[in-house]
């Protein structure tokens, strides 16, 4: 195993690359190729749908079949932050900075986790990007032939949950709906305010949401909270109040356990949409991922940590990855100061997560 300060050192370079979801992650992934020397690589390049060329990546080395460990390369982007995102300062033993935590710091010890289990081991990786936005970096990784060649047996996906395995987590619809109106000085009255033929609908969404906290029949008590997540944001796209905004949008993330079907509550916002008269769009992430506590990846998980498994409210690569292996997500840190301005990650975490993965690739041929 490598000496502790690896883990540290690599962490802190990925942190210091600012690959944010809105950004190319190139130099990330150059990064992380320069670590996996003697591992067969495939490449998986695209450009998203602004535009911006993206890089996911499988690696792999050693004999066919095993488990693989996954993380992902974007980051949230940097709203609030007062000190340097992208300093990868360490102070007192954590380390600091965007994506330290969500999820650099885990794919550092995956990495050197693969790099360390003997070379008749099987070691595969998974690395990702824009995890934090459309999943389109999983979904080349599901298809990618390498991947697909090796019968993995599993897949742990190291987002921070304290080293406790997470059996199942709910995962996204993203709901765009937008309303169109006509610019115009608003002193004029010349202008069509396009928030107006928004609101109708908003209603109905409050609606909705409404409903999905207070009806047990739209609830699952495997979950905490065992309501779904139907969060709302909206956007007039830079318009100043003294001008009749031509474009509102609102964006809605509808997060649902397996226990819940939700093609109901997707009509009801379809309904909706036709009502207002306005634009919509759905587009649904994979199936949420729900293993049974007995599931054999979940046993050696649990027997290897000796934590019981739990599920998690949140979404990760595991709604596209499962079409691959079954997926315990499973990392170092925890998710507190994940997506808030001091996000960092403590380094004894990170330490502890390089053996123990080196532990879940080794129990493929034990």
């Amino acid at each position: 195993m490598e000496h502790p300060d690896a883990v540290a050192r690599l962490a802190a370079d990925l942190v210091r690359l600012d690959s944010r979801s809105s950004l190319s992650n190139l130099a990330v992934a150059e990064r992380i190729e320069a670590e996996l020397a003697g591992f067969e690589i495939e490449r998986l390049d695209y450009v998203d749908p602004a535009g911006v060329a993206k890089r996911a990546l499988v690696a792999h080395r050693g004999p066919p079949g095993g488990h693989a460990l996954s993380g992902h390369m974007d980051t949230v982007p940097d709203t609030g932050w007062q000190q340097d995102p992208w300093s990868g300062r360490v102070a007192d033993g954590v380390l600091h900075g965007l994506g330290s935590v969500d999820m650099k710091g885990a794919v550092a010890a995956c990495i050197l986790a693969a790099k360390a289990v003997p070379a008749d081991v099987p070691a595969t990786l998974l690395i990702t990007t824009d995890e934090e936005t459309t999943k389109a970096g999983a979904r080349a990784v599901a298809g990618s032939a390498l991947a697909r060649s090796l019968g993995l047996k599993g897949i742990v996906v190291a987002e921070p949950t304290g080293l406790v395995p997470v059996r199942g987590h709910r995962s996204s619809a993203n709901i765009i709906a937008t309303a169109s109106g006509v610019q115009a000085h608003s002193s004029t009255g010349q202008g069509i305010n396009a928030n107006w033929a928004l609101i109708p609908f908003l209603a109905e969404m409050r609606d909705v949401a409404q409903r999905l906290r207070d009806d047990p029949a739209l609830q699952d008590p495997a979950y905490d909270p065992p309501f779904c997540d139907f969060n709302l944001v909206l956007d007039n796209h830079g318009t100043a109040v003294n001008v009749t905004p031509a474009k509102a949008t609102a964006r809605i993330k509808f997060r649902a356990s397996r226990g819940l079907d939700r093609g109901p509550v997707l009509d009801a916002v379809r309904a909706a949409a036709a009502r207002a008269g306005i634009a919509l769009a759905i587009a649904e992430e994979g199936p949420p991922p729900e293993l049974a506590a007995d599931h054999p990846l979940i046993r050696l998980a649990c027997d290897l940590t000796g934590q019981a498994p739990r599920t998690a409210p949140y979404g990760t690569d595991a709604s596209e990855l499962q079409g691959l292996a079954p997926c315990v997500i499973l990392g170092p840190g925890t998710i507190e100061t994940a997506h808030t301005p001091h996000e960092c990650v403590a380094l004894r975490d990170l330490v502890a997560a390089v053996p123990l993965f080196a532990r879940i690739l080794a129990a493929a041929v034990s």
